[in-house]
């Protein structure tokens, strides 16, 4: 029997991503973060929308809509005449779609925006392993995902030529590299894990975060046949992570 699960952790974000975020998005936040600290547990209710509204200084209207949204996405149940409670959550799956980030960022109404940092041949060994191959050059590239002009994942990519020998040519800002390969190739098996982890300088300052701030980095490599097609690190940003699957 299939079913869907949601997990979600977004603890509240630096100054500098939270000017860029809309408000019903930044109340979004705020109830998750009180949700993913145990401060509400579920069942129980959360506060009202006038107490919100009171709060954060909006509209009614913008928390309407974040409440809105939290109960479309299964974060939240509302009961008319009741109030607002922290829904049921079901963490027990292992496996996840390999979805394509534009699509999801879309699906919620946003905008999407990509900056490519690196798209080059390379002959890193640390490369070679990862796609098995025993010489190079591979493709390498580099990209900054965005909702709304904030960054919310680093990509870090490794491509097998011999199965995307034209993925140089492409112009990522247009279309996500994920969707490109999907349409050439539908991907046949992949394996991935999850750590949480400092980045680097590098990642940090290009996710707009603070020094200390961890971050979930998805490792996941993907097969075509008998060739590992790609492998990619996916660092996301702990306050602004959403992530979601089926089994």
């Amino acid at each position: 029997m299939k079913k869907n699960i949601n997990a979600v952790y977004e603890p509240a974000q630096p100054v500098a991503a939270r000017k860029l975020v809309p408000a019903y998005e930044q109340i979004k936040r705020y109830v998750i973060e009180h949700i993913a600290n145990g401060t509400w547990k579920t069942g129980e209710m959360i506060p009202s929308e006038t107490e919100l509204v009171k709060e954060f200084g909006v509209a009614r209207m913008t928390v309407s809509r974040a409440l809105r949204e939290l109960t479309a996405e299964r974060v939240l149940t509302r009961a008319q005449g009741l109030g607002t409670f922290v829904a049921p959550r079901d963490v027990e799956s292992t496996v996840l779609d390999i979805r394509n980030i534009a699509d999801e960022v879309a699906a919620r109404g946003h905008r999407y925006s990509a900056q490519v940092l690196t798209l080059e041949a390379c002959h890193d060994p640390q490369a070679f392993d990862a796609l098995t191959v025993r010489k190079g050059p591979v493709f390498h590239s580099q990209i900054v995902h965005h909702e709304e002009g904030v960054p919310i994942q680093y990509e870090d990519r490794y491509v097998n030529p011999l199965v995307f020998p034209n993925y140089l040519e492409q112009d990522f800002t247009a279309e996500t590299p994920n969707r490109y390969m999907v349409r050439l190739a539908p991907i046949q098996y992949a394996k991935f894990r999850i750590y949480a982890q400092r980045p680097d300088a590098h990642v940090r300052r290009h996710l707009a975060m603070e020094i200390g701030e961890p971050c979930l980095m998805m490792w996941r490599h993907t097969w075509i046949g008998e060739l590992v097609a790609t492998s990619v690190r996916l660092w996301h940003p702990a306050s602004r992570f959403h992530l979601a699957g089926s089994v």
